[in-house]
């Protein structure tokens, strides 16, 4: 029997177990050829991101929350306005010690609620190649692939370097 989880916005007391979850989980996803990349992707991220969640979420028209389980800080992800009736999934991260207890999926299940209870249509999102378990966990959760591509351009939301990115949608 798993724990219990409970999934709540995010406070300024979480700031530093977010920080931290969001570079472990980073760093541990990069191949080595990726490496210098992906700490200039995480260095921006936090900058214009994780470090200033409240702000930046308010900005996107969105929101920002965390998965507990015994205490602690398991899980995150948040979302922000990709168009009048889409929201999109961000930074939807599980601890690596805390993986494969569905904790993932039940927080994919609340952001889909949060989104109808915003009377928005679609959920969007984007994972990467390197991200396999990502994929599979979206595909198995009725997210369709709108088109993929190859990121160029380092962003908040791409490492760059090539990495080949998909983009999905779900109907809700």
């Amino acid at each position: 029997m798993h724990a219990e989880i409970t999934i709540r916005p995010f406070a300024d007391g979480d700031a530093s177990q977010v920080h931290e979850l969001f570079i472990a989980t980073n760093r541990l996803l990069s191949p080595l050829y990726l490496r210098d990349a992906l700490e200039a992707y995480i260095e921006r991220s936090l900058t214009e991101e994780i470090d200033r969640i409240t702000a930046y979420y308010r900005e996107h028209d969105g929101g920002f929350w965390v998965a507990i389980r015994s205490n602690r800080l398991v899980g995150t992800f948040g979302l922000e306005r990709a168009s009048p009736d889409a929201m999109e999934l961000r930074r939807m991260y599980v601890d690596a010690a805390a993986r494969r207890k569905r904790i993932g999926r039940r927080m994919l299940e609340y952001a889909e609620d949060e989104c109808r209870r915003r009377n928005v249509a679609r959920l969007e999102l984007s994972t990467a190649e390197i991200q396999s378990a990502a994929l599979a966990f979206y595909r198995n959760s009725g997210y369709q692939l709108l088109r993929e591509d190859v990121d160029e351009i380092t962003s908040n939301k791409t490492v760059g370097s090539g990495l080949r990115r998909f983009y999905f949608h779900k109907v809700l």
